[in-house]
């Protein structure tokens, strides 16, 4: 297998994933505070919409590079 098959693959797989999955969400520390021997973090959970776009359109790239690489020159 050579790096456009590879890559073709990561981005399909990806592209799969993204429209399955919807949306992505992670944990953010916002603030810090200490006093002394006293903390104080805020954490904040946020999440981000994936685009059904760039889902499909990674499936296109992927299938396309995996193709394309899968040819002789």
């Amino acid at each position: 297998m050579n790096a456009f098959r590879i890559i073709g693959l990561l981005l399909i797989f990806a592209g799969i994933l993204s429209l399955a999955l919807g949306r992505v969400s992670f944990t953010k520390s916002t603030h810090q505070i200490k006093i002394g021997p006293v903390e104080l973090a805020v954490k904040e959970k946020q999440d981000i919409e994936l685009p059904v776009w760039a889902g499909i359109g990674a499936i296109v790239v992927g299938g396309v590079l995996v193709v394309m690489g899968g040819r002789k020159r």
